[in-house]
């Protein structure tokens, strides 16, 4: 059954008249009579009950209306499907990024990206790392945008890629400004209640080679509850489950809104580089041309506080 002849079926339904649904698809009268009538030589059945006025579907064919319906829109969608397809396919890009990239960066560097470049099509994978690494080494990603400690190295042989710095954020402590006194006082009492992460998670690593560390000695760190994802992090702390290590752009708006408070003068803190990673040699014209875009960014650098560094 094509495309048209449902819109035609449903014309006629719509308008109970079959000068109207001929005008309505733009055809004579009698050139829509003829199609209709193909339409059931077609499919062996008189569709229409054209001995009453208005004209309507006959029972077997009314009850199928919805359905009828419901195949037309897939096939709409579908024709726009593949025209988009075809538009998209010589502009298209996969950027691989991790999980707190995604919420606090993702969405300044695809503006960044798109409003030079309205026609280029973005696919965004969220993951860890490591799978960030895994897509870019398997040509499932273009690009990587990944954080990096400053200073240090990607875990791959640097001739296998390109890196760029894109920007730079920092892992700060935050806690329920409302739970403060709380806090407080489990602080008098020589304890830190904290979210921890996997140590098999970049920031997880972080915390256990660079934080904790920091910290051991001066205070007793209690985990509270252990997440992958720095937004469950984020939420957990701003409900005084404990202090959480996140990235500075990620709790931004709740830090100015004084939901949360930046502990970075009393905790340590880490600086992070957010980086774009390519495979050397391997650049299509769209890829070049949005790697030139991100190496171009301004992007926004948090403002020193006072705390531990951990450069």
């Amino acid at each position: 059954m094509r495309l048209e002849w449902l819109e035609d079926i449903l014309a006629v339904a719509e308008t109970g008249s079959f000068s109207e649904a001929a005008e309505r698809r733009r055809l004579t009268q009698s050139a829509f009579s003829r199609r209709v009538q193909h339409i059931e030589d077609h499919v062996g059945v008189a569709l229409f009950d054209r001995s009453r006025k208005p004209v309507q579907l006959r029972p077997t064919t009314a009850e199928q209306r919805d359905q009828i319906a419901r195949l037309a829109r897939t096939l709409r969608q579908l024709t726009d499907d593949l025209r988009r397809g075809d538009r998209t396919a010589g502009n298209r890009l996969v950027l691989a990024s991790q999980h707190a990239l995604t919420a606090s960066w993702a969405p300044r560097f695809i503006d960044t990206i798109q409003s030079e470049n309205a026609d280029i099509f973005l696919k965004l994978k969220s993951a860890n790392l490591d799978e960030c690494f895994a897509f870019l080494l398997s040509r499932q990603a273009d690009i990587a945008v990944v954080y990096r400690r400053i200073g240090e190295e990607h875990p791959i042989a640097a001739n296998y890629i390109e890196t760029t710095i894109i920007g730079r954020d920092r892992l700060i402590p935050v806690f329920a400004r409302a739970y403060g006194a709380r806090l407080n006082r489990q602080f008098a009492h020589g304890e830190v209640p904290f979210i921890a992460y996997p140590s098999e998670v970049f920031l997880g690593e972080v915390m256990d080679r660079i934080v904790l560390p920091a910290i051991q000695g001066a205070s007793h760190m209690v985990p509270k509850v252990e997440t992958e994802l720095t937004l469950a992090a984020l939420e957990l702390a701003a409900n005084g489950i404990g202090v959480a290590w996140v990235p500075a752009t990620l709790a931004r708006a709740r830090i100015e809104a004084g939901d949360l408070a930046d502990l970075s003068a009393s905790l340590p803190y880490c600086d992070l580089d957010v980086t774009a990673v390519r495979l050397a040699n391997q650049a299509t014209p769209v890829e070049a041309t949005v790697w030139d875009q991100l190496s171009r960014m301004d992007a926004p650098r948090p403002a020193r506080a006072a705390g531990t560094d951990s450069d």
